[in-house]
């Protein structure tokens, strides 16, 4: 019969004198960044407590009541010119300044995006025969098991009255 000692029995321990050798920073204590220097912050910036976040609302009503202010200055000063008989040269004192409730943008030079009518997905091919786009070949047999009233439905969600053969 073979005689083992029980694991962990072999361990040799140190002193019993309470005097535990001084063990060095731990490898993690040693790779932190928690207490290095941080040159991506700014060592003079306080963060400002009585500062709150305003919600969309509250922006766009400063928005509006802004514009309105602006307005009714510009309608005084043209007021007063034209009661002192002084003629506007520029005559383009009307250009409004992009904001919230004003923002126009340019048509977009990128194709419309395409999306799935079944799953919502970005959708590269259309079924010849309904008109409904798909993502892949799994929708595609999804599409080809819908009735005629199915397909008019998904079309007509899509914003398309066409006739489905």
């Amino acid at each position: 019969m073979n005689y083992r000692p029980p694991k962990g029995g072999n361990k040799r321990k140190g002193p019993s004198d309470g005097a535990a050798t001084p063990q060095g920073p731990s490898l993690a204590e040693q790779l932190s960044y928690l207490h290095g220097p941080r040159p991506f912050k700014n060592p003079y910036y306080n963060k400002n407590v009585n500062r709150r976040a305003k919600n969309l609302k509250t922006v766009l009503g400063q928005e509006r009541e802004k514009d309105r202010l602006k307005r009714e200055a510009l309608r005084k000063s043209k007021a007063e010119k034209a009661a002192m008989g002084m003629m506007d040269v520029d005559g383009d004192e009307d250009e409004e300044e992009p904001n919230y409730s004003s923002i126009e943008a340019p048509p977009s030079v990128w194709p419309p995006r395409h999306y799935c009518d079944i799953t919502g997905l970005e959708a590269p091919y259309t079924d010849p025969a309904t008109g409904l786009r798909y993502h892949d070949k799994s929708v595609y047999e999804i599409i080809q098991g819908l009735s005629p009233s199915m397909v008019k439905d998904y079309l007509s969600a899509r914003g398309v009255n066409s006739i489905v053969k």
